[in-house]
C-alpha cells in the first residue's frame, strides 16, 4: 500500500471516450493532465455497448439486408453461425482488454491512475487503487467529470437476486437464451431484441405505456419497426409493467416474471433496458456541497453551474444534454478548448478555436438504431416543434420509391421525414427509417448544423442510383407543397 500525492493541471474522472477525449484535448493544449479509471480504459462503449452492440448486429443486418438481393437469397437463407457472431463480438470488444488504450494514452502523454477516484474538496481527487493505497490528486485548473452512466433498475424487491441482464451482459453474452424477455422500449430493448431474436432467442418485449418503441422518435419509426420485430417472431407487449421477478428453483433455474394484472411468463433470461441513471453516486459530490447519485448541470461550455469558482465540468452523459458517444466526443473538445483557453487567459471569442467553438451547438444530434429496418434521426421531430411552437412544412417521402432504393433491396420499405423552418426555409429535422439510411444522416446533420437553406440544398446533387437521391424527392415534393399552397 501508498499514499502519494501528485499535482496536475487537469484531472479526469472516467476514461471512456469522453474522458479520453478530454484529455487528449486538454494535453494537447499543453496542460499537464492525468485520468483516472476503475475499469477498462475505453469505458462503456468500447466494451459494453457501442462496439460490441454493433458487432452482434451487424451480421443479423447484413444477413436481412442480403435475403431481400435477387441472386443472394439461397446462399444466405441458413441461419446465422452464432459462435463465428459470438466471435466477431470478441475481437471488437478487443477480447475486453484495454492494452491498445493505455498505448494510446501513453502516446498522447496523458498520465494514468487506476483505482476508484473521488472528490475530496474543490480541485481535490482522491483515489483508492486496487492495492489499498491512495493517491490524492490536485488539479491546478479543472476536474473534469466524464463517470458516464449505469443501468437504471426499476424498484422491484428481489431484483438483485434474479441476477439480471443489463447492457452489459447482453453485449457480453457467452451463450443465446432459449427464452429472453426484454424489459424497456427504446434504443438499447429494440437493438438487442433485434440482435437476440436473430440469434435463435424468442423474445418477449414488455413495454410500459401505449407511446410505442423509440417513443422519443418520430412515431412512424417506431410503428415500422414494431411491425419488423413481429414479423421477425418478437412478442411485443405495450402497456405492460412488471411487478414481480423471481428463479424460483435457484440461481440457475428459469425467471418467472408476473406482470400487471397477474399474468405472468417464464424466460431463461430477462434483461432490463429501462434507462440510465448518472454514474455519480459515489464520487464525492457531497464533499463540494452537491447531492450524489444527480445528473450535472452545466453551461454551454460544460462549466457545472453550481459550483463556484468554475473548476468543475461534466462532460458527456453525466450532464444528461445527449447520452450518445459521439456527442460526448463533441462536447470533450469543447470542455478541452475552454479549459486550454482560460487556462492561458486566453479569450474565447477570437475566432482562434476555430471547430472547437467554445460554446456547444444541441441543435443537430444525429442517431442512430442499427436494428432491421435501421431508424436515423437528427435535430427535430413533430413533437418538438409542437412544444415549441415552430411552424414548420413537413415533407414526407416513401424511399422505396427512389431508384437506389430499388437497387439496394427487392421491396424496399422505408420512410424520409423532413421538417423545414417554414419562415428561414432551413432543415431542422429528419428523419429516415429503411435499410441503409444510416448512411443519409450525415448530409442531414450538415444541412441543420449549417442552417443552409433549401434553395441551396438544391445544387447539392445526388448521385444516382443511390438511396441519397431521396433528397432531390423531398425538395421536389416540398416546392410542390408551397406552390399548392400559394
Amino acid at each position: 500500500m501508498d499514499s502519494t500525492s501528485r499535482v496536475y493541471d487537469v484531472v479526469v474522472l472516467g476514461a471512456g471516450p469522453t474522458g479520453e477525449n478530454l484529455a487528449e484535448r486538454t494535453r494537447a493544449a499543453g496542460l499537464t493532465t492525468v485520468i483516472v479509471e476503475n475499469e477498462l480504459l475505453g469505458g462503456e462503449c468500447s466494451f459494453w455497448a457501442c462496439e460490441p452492440s454493433k458487432a452482434l448486429l451487424r451480421p443479423v443486418v447484413a444477413h436481412a439486408d442480403a435475403l431481400r438481393v435477387p441472386g443472394l437469397r439461397r446462399a444466405v437463407e441458413g441461419p446465422l453461425d452464432v459462435p463465428a457472431v459470438f466471435a466477431h463480438r470478441d475481437r471488437m470488444a478487443a477480447y475486453w482488454r484495454d492494452d491498445d488504450q493505455v498505448d494510446w494514452l501513453e502516446s498522447v502523454s496523458v498520465d494514468l491512475v487506476r483505482g476508484h477516484g473521488r472528490l475530496d474538496g474543490p480541485r481535490q481527487v482522491v483515489v483508492e487503487t486496487a492495492d489499498g493505497g491512495t493517491v490524492r490528486l490536485t488539479a491546478r485548473e479543472a476536474v473534469g467529470v466524464c463517470t458516464g452512466t449505469v443501468t437504471a433498475f426499476p424498484d422491484l424487491p428481489g431484483l438483485e437476486e434474479v441476477r439480471p441482464w443489463t447492457n452489459r451482459e447482453a453485449t457480453a453474452a457467452r451463450y443465446v437464451p432459449n427464452r429472453l424477455a426484454v424489459v424497456g422500449g427504446g434504443v438499447v430493448a429494440v437493438e438487442m431484441a433485434t440482435a437476440f431474436q436473430a440469434l435463435g432467442s424468442q423474445v418477449t418485449m414488455l413495454v410500459r405505456g401505449h407511446a410505442g418503441l423509440l417513443s422519443r422518435m418520430e412515431p412512424f419509426a417506431g410503428e415500422m419497426v414494431t411491425d419488423a420485430l413481429r414479423a421477425a417472431g418478437v412478442d411485443i407487449r405495450f402497456d405492460t409493467s412488471v411487478t414481480e421477478v423471481v428463479r424460483e428453483d435457484g440461481e440457475d433455474s428459469p425467471v418467472r416474471v408476473t406482470l400487471t394484472g397477474g399474468e405472468s411468463l417464464v424466460a431463461d433470461e430477462i434483461l432490463f433496458a429501462t434507462g440510465r441513471a448518472p454514474h455519480t453516486a459515489d464520487i464525492g459530490l457531497e464533499t463540494i456541497g452537491l447531492a450524489p447519485g444527480g445528473w450535472l448541470r452545466v453551461d454551454d461550455s460544460f462549466r457545472v453551474t453550481e459550483v463556484p469558482d468554475g473548476w468543475l465540468y461534466a462532460v458527456g452523459d453525466v450532464n444528461h444534454r445527449a447520452l450518445m458517444t459521439h456527442q460526448g466526443k463533441y462536447q470533450a473538445r469543447i470542455a478541452g478548448a475552454v479549459i486550454a483557453a482560460r487556462a492561458h487567459g486566453e479569450p474565447l471569442d477570437d475566432g482562434k478555436w476555430g471547430a472547437h467553438s467554445p460554446t456547444a451547438d444541441s441543435s443537430a444530434v444525429p442517431q442512430v438504431v442499427f436494428c432491421t429496418p435501421e431508424v436515423t434521426s437528427v435535430g427535430l421531430t413533430t413533437r418538438d416543434v409542437e412544444r415549441v411552437g415552430l411552424h414548420v412544412n413537413i415533407v414526407d417521402y416513401d424511399i422505396g420509391k427512389v431508384a437506389g432504393a430499388a437497387q439496394y433491396a427487392d421491396g424496399y420499405v422505408g420512410k424520409a421525414r423532413v421538417l423545414i423552418d417554414a419562415d428561414l426555409g432551413t432543415v431542422v429535422g429528419a428523419t429516415f427509417v429503411g435499410p441503409g439510411t444510416q448512411e443519409l444522416l450525415y448530409s442531414a446533420t450538415v444541412a441543420i448544423a449549417s442552417e443552409v437553406r433549401v434553395d441551396r440544398l438544391w445544387h447539392a446533387v445526388p448521385a444516382f442510383p443511390t438511396i441519397s437521391e431521396v433528397w432531390l424527392r423531398i425538395l421536389e415534393t416540398y416546392r410542390d407543397g408551397i406552390r399548392s399552397e400559394s
